[in-house]
């Protein structure tokens, strides 16, 4: 999302530059943060010699230890905090962000802090030199270290026991406590704009240790490239991916979502499998697009799996091969995916957690809907149902694909409000109109910040 706005800044005419912890795309407006020890050529060095033993783990007794030797070697202090289960902010090249691009910007934008890169601690000096907006994209920035909360509420109070060490990114012991103090003395000296796509995410982060140095903060919601994310014929759609016209459509997509803890496969698998025992003869075909595996075969229905796909325009065409879209999650703020499938005119039947419900206008008394909020059918654009909650998302499906005239009015519905809500450019100049109000804030500001604890 960061590079998506970057470039739709630069579309407009706005001068932007990106600084990363490792630069996969070569531009000259992209640049890579230096002086990060994970990236020295030493550190690469023995990274390679490590990976080059792994063929040798299973048969040669004692090459995991030297492996992870390696890794000590490879970052000392970073392997020291690892182990200590602290979280590691010693990169140094973070206190240079401001002279790496050739003219000096007029405001800082983060994004995604917790990716080996960027040393939080200088947030203090950067935000005293320059107005630092902090999009939040979920919970990190005020947990002991996870990126979703999963329903504990220690993060409240302080963290420490930790249930969650294993949550992404993990720690290896519990130093939450302190984790979420270092946190807390940074945003008590530091002078924040926070903005985030939800308005679920921004409750949260209102109760929250990040408060403390926030001056101003804003919900825009994600926005996405309605130019390629748009309604097309769903014949034609499936001719272009090789997929049988026939069969009835489901979609679900989502980066290795067997593997990701905060998806939630297994209901959306679930959900099929009682579609399939309950569709007759009716064929039904769900693709399952960003991971790999064996097809499955539940009575009529068949569960596909298709690889991670890069191409936006790919991807579009098989939301519009669909006739519905699936979204399973037990953490989420506001999928890009779910947008995608709206701005493609598909309906979307979803779990309602975090995010998720501001997304979907759910439709009133659909078979397996929750008991929130929910619409007419001439404003829904889908159905949400409770988190884990399989056999409410079946009734949804079979309900929906069983009313053709129901299912074109959600379509119509979701193409339209996507429209309204969910476009990319609206982001943009969402997100510059509130630059411009944090300038001017910034300016007239003349609040003494409190110097930061030990």
């Amino acid at each position: 999302m960061a590079l998506t706005l970057h470039e739709g800044l630069k579309y407009r005419g706005h001068r932007s530059w990106m600084a990363v912890g490792r630069r996969n795309i070569e531009s000259p407006d992209i640049f890579a943060i230096p002086g990060n020890p994970a990236e020295s050529r030493w550190a690469r060095l023995v990274q390679e010699g490590s990976a080059a033993l792994e063929p040798l783990v299973s048969r040669v007794r004692g090459i995991r230890r030297i492996q992870q030797g390696l890794n000590l070697l490879s970052n000392p202090l970073y392997s020291v905090d690892r182990l200590r289960g602290r979280e590691h902010f010693r990169y140094p090249g973070t206190a240079g962000i401001l002279d790496l691009p050739p003219h000096r910007p007029d405001v800082v934008h983060c994004h995604n802090l917790h990716g080996r890169y960027f040393d939080l601690r200088q947030l203090v000096r950067l935000s005293r030199s320059v107005p630092v907006v902090l999009t939040l994209h979920d919970e990190w920035a005020f947990t002991g270290h996870c990126a979703y909360t999963m329903g504990c509420e220690r993060w409240r109070s302080g963290c420490g026991a930790c249930p969650g060490l294993h949550i992404y990114p993990p720690v290896r012991r519990d130093a939450t406590a302190a984790n979420w103090r270092a946190k807390r003395a940074v945003y008590a000296a530091s002078r924040l704009y926070v903005s985030t796509p939800s308005q679920w995410l921004m409750d949260r982060a209102r109760e929250s240790i990040l408060f403390e140095g926030v001056s101003e903060s804003r919900v825009i919601y994600n926005g996405v490239d309605r130019s390629v994310f748009r309604p097309a014929d769903r014949a034609a759609a499936r001719q272009r991916l090789g997929l049988p016209v026939e069969p009835r459509m489901l979609l679900f997509t989502a980066n290795a979502a067997r593997r990701n803890m905060f998806k939630d496969y297994e209901t959306v698998r679930e959900a099929v499998r009682i579609c399939g025992q309950a569709s007759g003869d009716r064929p039904l075909l769900l693709i399952a697009l960003g991971d790999t595996g064996p097809s499955e075969r539940f009575g009529s229905a068949e569960l596909r799996f298709v690889p991670y796909e890069e191409s936006p325009a790919l991807v579009a065409a098989y939301y519009q091969a669909a006739d519905l879209y699936l979204h399973g999650a037990k953490a989420d703020n506001l999928p890009t995916t779910i947008v995608e499938a709206l701005a493609s005119a598909v309906p979307v039947i979803a779990t309602a957690v975090g995010g998720i419900s501001e997304q979907v206008r759910s439709l009133a008394d659909a078979p397996g809907g929750w008991a929130g909020p929910a619409v007419p059918r001439d404003q829904a654009t889908g159905v949400l149902v409770q988190a884990g909650d399989a056999a409410g998302m079946a009734a949804a499906a079979l309900a929906l694909l069983a009313d053709d005239d129901l299912r074109a009015c959600l379509s119509a519905n979701a193409a339209r409000d996507a429209a309204e809500r969910f476009d990319l450019r609206d982001q943009v100049e969402n997100t510059v109109a509130w630059y411009q109000e944090v300038l001017r804030g910034h300016a007239r500001d003349s609040v003494t910040l409190r110097p930061m604890g030990p």
